[in-house]
């Protein structure tokens, strides 16, 4: 008898947090979010999947293989927090594997900077492997190119 209410209660335990992973990962309507343009190398699966995912997060994203991404971050003012693609979205900039929530927060906010970034490439953020809330820091590109402060930590 007591093995018997174990394993229901064990049963339940995991159709609770089944349920509760499945809330964390909704999508939230993003249709009023322009199409994304993202460069990055033509060689690069990661900048692919992080497309991937924001197309999974109901926004456009049009793809543009260059040959050069070192030129586009320095036209576009996000070298200093470089990752491996760049992502131009109405008027701001998108450096890296940028998650949805931080996305969706510079859209609604609307702050006077240049956009945001992820430095580098962390292996817990969208497009790299499983996403660990709490564990990115975004940060903001100021009007004059520098990262200063963080935007969000995700």
């Amino acid at each position: 008898m007591k093995k018997r209410m174990l394993g229901f209660m064990a049963a339940g335990l995991l159709f609770i947090s089944m349920n509760s992973a499945f809330a964390d990962n909704q999508v939230v309507d993003n249709s009023d979010l322009p199409e994304m343009t993202l460069y990055k190398d033509p060689y690069c699966g990661c900048c692919t999947a992080h497309a991937a995912y924001l197309e999974e997060q109901g926004i456009k994203v049009k793809m543009v293989n260059h040959p050069n991404i070192s030129q586009v971050k320095m036209d576009l003012g996000t070298y200093m927090g470089a990752s491996c693609h760049t992502i131009i979205m109405g008027d701001y900039v998108i450096e890296g594997h940028v998650p949805i929530a931080s996305i969706r927060k510079l859209w609604d906010e609307q702050p006077n900077i240049t956009g945001i970034a992820l430095p580098g490439m962390p292996l817990n953020s969208p497009g790299m492997g499983p996403e660990r809330k709490g564990s990115l820091r975004v940060m903001q590109i100021e009007n004059d190119n520098t990262i200063k402060t963080v935007f969000n930590i995700e």
